[in-house]
């Protein structure tokens, strides 16, 4: 009796368009695809997504072999080469043992211990915006997107150079948004003409770069010339060698690396903010348990001792489940260098898997009610204790796990419990927002919340 391979089952192809297989699809409704892809497959899906066969991973077992257990066998997409052109070779672009060099060499700078020592720069900016907001306040609604857009970039740019540099942060912003726009924008179009062609969008792209650029080396050469050693992130990354040769970065690594850190450390905890205050004010019994724990566990301290934040356990449930329901990064892919198994199916070589944070938190198998907004689902030995480690990845995994991770939730749990104990939110009527599916997971339009 003849036997079967299963091994070399080719993975179910979800039918699509001829030609344009399943891209039209993804570029009109990406989210609502990825729902019925759920709905309509177990465990793996091939689809043709702009000429390319990818693959989309559901199983949590099999994003955990994909991105940790058979780690490199997988380097990163295509889709990276068009952010490395405006990231650099950072953490977040690059691959391979340079990647692993870097890891190696920025990895002390997140430690915990070394966190808190930054814990302290975030509460302060934090205690200046609250006095702010406090100033500007009347009787129309905060465009809190951007009022978080504004305390993360100070907290940034704090935390990694030290020095005050608010006199600089309105150009700085506005350029790294304009990279960010236009990297959304060149990512999601058919059409991509080469970086050297003089096209609007490229020489606007270049000029923001440009800008970037003389900020950061001008930092990074005065911090050179006075050989100072200061306490902050770039501080920590001019220091590291490298163990095995002594090397440290150079200007460049230096520059791309800070580029990565303050586009994850800026705009994405924004994001993430907003969202967690538009589901605040959308849940009247959430935001009063948050309210009445940081008002007793912070007191009435303009700037609260970091030890205090350590208490914050709902403050920390509500910023998680914020991140299950709206994860910043809402995809991942990885190209196979060689064929790979996942259980009957084979993963051809140069072909991408593909993996939705964003579909792995709201599959209604591992999360009941997954729409539902529920912080009791953090509670610690609660339900996510009993899923797998792999149904929840709002900062990736394995050894690509997000560098940045403890920072951003730290920062989150201050912004968050420092803002509540201060004002009552006021959710605005008739504000419909919905996820607007970019680089990162944004809301389609500012979100606006009464405080008082």
């Amino acid at each position: 009796m003849e036997t079967t391979d299963l091994s070399t089952l080719p993975v179910p192809l979800h039918p699509g368009l001829p030609m344009l297989g399943n891209t039209l699809a993804f570029l009109r409704n990406p989210l609502g695809t990825l729902h019925t892809l759920q709905r309509q497959h177990e465990r793996l899906v091939h689809l043709r997504i702009g000429g390319r066969h990818q693959y989309l991973v559901l199983r949590p077992e099999d994003v955990k072999h994909v991105i940790q257990e058979n780690h490199r066998n997988y380097g990163r997409s295509p889709a990276f080469e068009i952010l490395k052109i405006f990231l650099g070779n950072g953490l977040l672009t690059s691959d391979g043992d340079f990647w692993r060099r870097q890891r190696r060499l920025a990895q002390p700078a997140f430690h915990r211990q070394r966190l808190a020592a930054l814990t302290t720069t975030m509460i302060a900016e934090t205690a200046n915006w609250i006095v702010e907001l406090k100033q500007q306040r009347s009787k129309q609604p905060v465009n809190m997107s951007q009022a978080f857009m504004d305390v993360t970039m100070r907290i940034v740019c704090k935390t990694l150079f030290g020095s005050d540099t608010t006199g600089k942060l309105d150009g700085l912003s506005a350029a790294l948004d304009d990279l960010n726009y236009l990297a959304n924008k060149k990512m999601l179009s058919p059409l991509r003409f080469p970086y050297s062609w003089p096209t609007p969008d490229n020489v606007r792209s270049k000029r923001a770069r440009t800008q970037v650029d003389t900020f950061i080396y001008g930092v990074i050469e005065q911090r050179r010339q006075r050989d100072e050693d200061k306490d902050d992130l770039l501080g920590m990354l001019l220091s590291a060698e490298d163990e095995d040769t002594g090397e440290k970065m150079s200007d460049q690594q230096l520059r791309d690396e800070c580029v990565t850190i303050f586009s994850a450390g800026h705009e994405t905890t924004a994001v993430s903010m907003a969202w967690t205050i538009y589901l605040l004010s959308q849940h009247p019994d959430v935001l009063m348990r948050l309210q009445a724990e940081s008002r007793t566990v912070l007191g009435d301290a303009v700037t609260p001792s970091p030890d205090l934040f350590r208490s914050l356990t709902y403050t920390l449930q509500v910023v998680q489940e914020s991140l299950r329901l709206y994860p910043p990064a809402w995809i991942m892919s990885r190209r196979a260098h060689n064929p790979d198994s996942i259980g009957p199916y084979t993963i051809p070589a140069g072909d991408t898997a593909l993996i939705s944070p964003y579909l792995l938190h709201r599959d209604p198998t591992n999360w009941p009610n997954p729409d539902r907004f529920d912080p009791d689902r953090f509670v610690p030995g609660g339900p996510k204790d009993q899923l797998h480690s792999y149904a929840y990845l709002p900062f990736g995994g394995g050894p690509r796990l997000c560098i940045g991770n403890q920072f951003a939730l730290m920062e989150m749990q201050i912004l968050l419990a420092m803002l509540v104990r201060s004002f009552e939110l006021k959710a605005t009527p008739n504000q419909r927002i919905i996820p607007k599916p970019l680089i990162t997971l944004r809301p389609n339009q500012s979100i606006w919340i009464g405080l008082s």
